[in-house]
């Protein structure tokens, strides 16, 4: 019966809030007669044909319980320490009486061992009895008893009813058990809020407020029996039955999580649970005060011990059936009812996990190797109906995208890992990179003299290579793909399942299984250093082109191996050549994407039609967003140096249309040092380019058109260190490109005429040189004999390059060369004599037939 107190709560309230209590056996026992078909009143415990057979320790454990029990008893007690919660005076007069309750009777029923005890006290509170436990054995000679060497600290857990946790518990560890000591207990709900309110209770009143029967079974110390005060907990466990105490939809409403702890006992135990416990358990009321009343972290909680139980496929049939799964599976930060999973998908899913698991294949045997595989897989099974939902817009442009619904379902909806939200983040994004990749091998396997297009799914490195992009947990991420593809096409699983045991059975034959922990034969210094380059951010992929390289050679690949393929000037091998196509495709390109060069095509063609020029953007973006090859990322140009000393002719053509680019780019930028930089690669370029590429190509003419102005970089416009390195740089690049545009040499049957108009452009572009560079930039620079040093050391070698077509010059290249040598103060800069007199040698060795007429001039100088 209602309290007095609480008839004058109502009465001030004005009934608003109505409350429920059952607090009396008798007002108890009439919901037990009204919900079961047995006669047998509750208020009377019913003992069951069978007895429970202690171990030796659970015996010792009851015979220390009942020691305290009576030592307690036998002495006074300190004034405030009896209890902390209100004793009722009938309580109060009765000796101790400690029982197990709960899930260790059941389990011992069932034959199953269980460390976990839970003592329940009639007239104490837990963390009383714990404190007089201890000093009873703080008493000399009493822990020997036990054979214990003492009795550690206490802890009493707070009840919590935020998270569902509704009592005061004191945890203990002796003997190898965990102990729960707590009171035995009623509860009272208000219908206005989810928090009981505990009062000390009577047997039967403890046994009723649980959540099943077959869980309210106690086994009484003193009597050495098993007490069944609901009267159906032992039958219902014969007849495998999971049935409330009390009305089931009461039971869950004061309590939703019972609900879930209802499925999960079913599911472990083998059990049916109850038609009219599942019927309240469907009620959309329940299934809200589920979501509403309890923390996510509870739900959780529940349903890990669900997946990692022995049958997650009953659990989660369970949830589908009644209809629970956007109840349990959701994210409550987010109330959009526009995001709804596809909860068809979910049958398929858990049903797919179940047959994966319950095969002894090759597919369960790589895909399931242990428990946490096993509860991995279940967990990502769960989340399958999320996989749809859109992806969310990153919350600033340009920034990172937020993880997918079904991660945030995992994280904030049952409050899943972090380890396994990152999981479920991978599995949504990478699921069709898997499936693509599975069924394009299961399409090579069915046709096997298919050409090939790109690259080859087959082949060790590319399937290596995959298995560590999807790291550690790339088995989940197949099992998260299975399922996805079995809920989208059930009519096709037979195909589908073969089409991943063939992909499978591929690995196993490449031993690629744990491809995520081969160690590389490279790290990244060793890389920088054989590559002469500074660490970098270019590392990271660049090493793995290494591990590709690793992946295809497993017997050979080594260190040394390795370093030696990769150092500049060594043989062009497989190793090389595929750095030099990742650098260029990954590296190099996205750097040089906004300055792209407006004379080649994309494919490292010279463009013949008209093109518009780009808008002149001015000062509306830095040289930092612009050129990124130039700033922080400026690793560029070393990685650009390394490609093209490792070029040879047949990788030149491979990579034509990524090399061009950005060498031309880099000569075309304003700063003289880093045209000075362009004019040398591509003077190393044309070293090893075939002739025939520049003339298919007709990128001879972009690349004059492009060098030529370098040229005229002078002083004073340009300082003089910078015009000395550009023009050191510019006149080689001029006189490679003549050589690879124009060469020289010619088969032995070519006609004379022939050859004599093959030179005539090459001897144009020389004459070039000394018209429009040597001559003017010595005119305008003959004070500073430093440049003119560079112009002369470069006149030498176009001299050699023309013969005998250089005597068009004497009349300039004599009188000039005679200046210098005769300069009063010429002594003073000693580079600039030697180079004139190596340009006077020239001159004579390639125009003796007409020097004659100069020997004087010669002589002057």
């Amino acid at each position: 019966m209602p309290s007095a107190k609480l008839i004058k709560r109502e009465a001030v309230e004005h009934s608003a809030a109505k409350r429920r209590k059952l607090s009396s056996a008798a007002d108890r026992r009439v919901s037990v007669l009204s919900n079961m078909d047995s006669p047998t009143p509750a208020a009377r415990s019913v003992a069951p044909p069978v007895e429970i057979e202690l171990t030796q320790k659970e015996n010792i454990l009851r015979q220390l319980l009942l020691d305290v029990a009576e030592y307690i008893d036998a002495s006074a007690l300190p004034g405030s320490t009896k209890h902390h919660l209100a004793l009722p005076e009938e309580l109060a007069k009765q000796k101790l009486v400690l029982r197990f309750v709960g899930g260790w009777v059941r389990d011992k029923l069932l034959g199953v061992p269980s460390d976990d005890i839970d003592v329940a006290i009639n007239n104490m509170t837990g963390y009383d009895f714990g404190l007089r436990m201890k000093e009873y054995l703080g008493v000399p000679g009493n822990p020997a008893k036990y054979g214990l060497q003492g009795m550690g600290g206490l802890h009493k857990v707070e009840a919590n009813p935020e998270k569902s946790k509704h009592l005061e518990t004191v945890p203990v560890r002796i003997f190898g058990f965990d102990v729960d000591l707590v009171n035995l207990r009623t509860e009272e709900y208000s219908e206005d809020s989810r928090n009981p309110q505990m009062q000390f209770g009577t047997p039967e009143e403890d046994a009723l407020r649980r959540d099943a029967t077959v869980n309210a079974m106690f086994y009484n110390l003193t009597t050495s029996s098993i007490e069944d005060f609901t009267g159906r907990g032992y039958k219902d466990m014969q007849a495998k039955i999971i049935r409330t105490p009390l009305e089931p939809y009461q039971t869950f409403k004061d309590d939703p999580l019972r609900v879930l702890r209802l499925i999960r006992f079913a599911s472990r135990l083998g059990y049916t649970i109850d038609p009219a416990a599942e019927e309240s358990m469907k009620n959309p009321e329940i299934q809200a005060a589920l979501k509403a009343k309890i923390s996510r972290e509870r739900i959780g909680k529940e349903l890990e011990k669900m997946l990692k139980g022995p049958d997650p496929c009953t659990a989660l049939g369970v949830i589908d059936r009644l209809g629970l799964y956007e109840t349990i599976f959701s994210d409550p930060t987010k109330n959009n009812d526009k995001l709804k999973p596809n909860v068809g998908y979910f049958r398929h899913s858990y049903s797919m996990v179940q047959e994966i698991t319950a095969r002894n294949n090759a597919t369960q045997q790589i895909l399931i190797r242990d428990a946490e595989d096993r509860y991995l897989a279940w967990q990502v099974a769960a989340l399958v109906p999320w996989v749809d939902a859109p992806q969310q817009p990153p919350s600033r442009p340009g920034g990172k995208l937020p993880p997918p619904i079904a991660a945030d379902v995992a994280m904030e909806g049952i409050k899943s890992t972090h380890k396994i939200c990152t999981i479920v983040t991978a599995a949504v994004r990478l699921r069709e990179e898997i499936s693509g990749l599975v069924h394009e091998l299961a399409e090579q396997n069915r046709r096997p003299n298919k050409p090939v297009e790109g690259e080859d799914v087959r082949a060790r490195d590319v399937l290596g290579m995959a298995v560590r992009r999807w790291g550690s947990s790339w088995r989940t991420l197949v099992v998260f793909t299975i399922c996805t593809e079995v809920a989208d096409e059930p009519d096709a699983k037979d195909s589908i399942l073969a089409d991943y045991s063939a992909f499978l059975t591929r690995l196993k034959e490449l031993d690629l299984l744990d491809a995520y922990n081969l160690k590389p034969v490279l790290d990244g210094k060793a890389l920088a250093k054989a590559l002469a380059m500074k660490p970098g951010p270019w590392m990271k992929d660049a090493l793995d082109v290494v591990m590709a390289w690793q992946l295809r050679n497993p017997d050979s690949a080594s260190a040394e191996e390795a370093i030696e393929a990769v150092k500049i000037g060594q043989k062009h091998g497989e190793l090389t050549s595929s750095l030099i196509t990742h650098f260029l495709r990954l590296t190099i390109r996205p750097l040089f994407a906004k300055t792209s060069h407006p004379a080649v095509t994309a494919q490292g063609r010279k463009v013949t039609t008209t093109v518009l020029p780009k808008r002149f953007r001015g000062l509306e973006e830095s040289e930092e967003v612009t050129k990124p090859w130039k700033g922080k990322d400026d690793y560029a140009l070393a990685l650009l140096r390394w490609i093209v000393l490792s070029l040879d002719e047949r990788s030149v053509e491979q990579n034509w249309p990524l090399l061009i680019p950005p060498l031309l780019t880099i000569v075309d930028d304003t700063d003289a040092v880093t045209k000075a930089k362009g004019c040398e690669l591509i003077t190393s370029l044309f070293k090893v380019t075939p002739p025939s590429l520049l003339a298919r190509t007709g990128l001879g003419e972009v690349f004059e058109d492009a060098v030529m102005p370098c040229l005229g970089y002078l002083p004073t416009l340009t300082p003089e260190a910078d015009c000395i390195v550009l023009l050191s740089a510019a006149y080689p690049t001029l006189l490679a490109l003549a050589h690879s545009k124009h060469p020289t040499t010619a088969p032995a049957t070519t006609p004379n005429t022939a050859l004599a108009a093959a030179s005539r452009p090459r001897a144009k572009l020389l004459d070039a040189l000394i018209r429009k560079g040597i001559l003017p930039a010595y005119t305008h620079c003959s004070s500073n004999p430093r440049i003119v040093a560079v112009l002369l050391h470069n006149l030498a070698p176009i001299l050699s390059a023309l013969g005998v077509d250089a005597v068009k010059h004497l009349k300039h290249v004599v009188p000039t060369l005679s200046a210098v040598l005769g300069h009063p103060l010429g002594s003073a800069h000693l580079p600039t004599l030697l180079a004139a007199v190596r340009a006077l040698q020239a001159v004579v060795l390639n125009c003796w037939p007409r020097m004659g007429a100069w020997r004087g001039e010669v002589l002057k100088g």
